[in-house]
């Protein structure tokens, strides 16, 4: 089956440029970004597509994202040589390679005398990260997500909750600092009231049996 060439639209800052590969639904894709290209494949409907690309200049993929969404895969590539701070005259090294297949991004494209902030990245908020051999942005679902995070969102691997001691671990009140938790969703005071009202019950049997025995004997008549 031939393999067709996925369109690209493209727009920069001074730090970092900004790609899209016009296709929409990609299923089955697998994307590498070196400091120095990029390359695509990936099935849109039932056709195959790729991209390798050679940019002009270096690129920094491990500072880099993309994120696959319904009618693209949208790239924030960050430039390497950031303390240049300029514009690149064109995305490619070969020339005749960028008129075919690249176009500009006139969505997110401005002039370098009018730039007054970075791209809106808010699109590739969960994207993945880039650098590396194919498929290690991360796993499905991972969204390039940091150790961090990964940490935070499973509620710290320091200790699951209830690790750091059951509520009542010090000792109930007159029990010599014995271990032993109280059920859960029971407090202190709840527990006491309760061992106060089966003591009152007890003792109430005890009396009606005392005030039984202080009954006078009934005398003949």
């Amino acid at each position: 089956m031939a393999i067709n060439t996925a369109p690209i639209k493209w727009a920069q800052r001074s730090d970092s440029l900004y790609l899209t590969i016009a296709l929409p639904d990609v299923k089955d894709e697998t994307i590498q970004l070196t400091d120095s290209e990029l390359h695509f494949k990936g099935k849109s409907g039932d056709k195959d597509y790729e991209v390798n690309i050679a940019f002009l200049k270096s690129v920094d993929s491990e500072g880099s994202t993309y994120k696959v969404l319904p009618r693209s895969i949208q790239m924030h590539i960050m430039k390497k040589e950031k303390d240049e701070e300029e514009f690149w005259p064109r995305l490619l090294q070969d020339k005749a390679l960028e008129k075919n297949q690249v176009k500009i991004d006139w969505d997110r494209y401005v002039d370098e005398d009018e730039e007054e902030e970075g791209f809106d990245t808010s699109n590739l908020e969960g994207g993945m990260g880039m650098g590396g051999p194919p498929g290690m942005g991360g796993p499905p679902g991972m969204g390039g997500m940091g150790m961090e995070q990964m940490m935070a969102g499973m509620g710290g691997m320091g200790g699951m909750p209830g690790m750091g001691g059951m509520p009542g671990m010090g000792g109930m009140p007159g029990m010599g600092g014995a271990g032993g938790g109280l059920p859960e969703g029971m407090d202190m005071e709840a527990l006491m009231k309760q061992m106060g009202q089966m003591g009152a019950d007890v003792g109430g049997e005890g009396e009606e049996d005392d005030d039984d025995d202080d009954l006078p004997e009934l005398e003949e008549a």
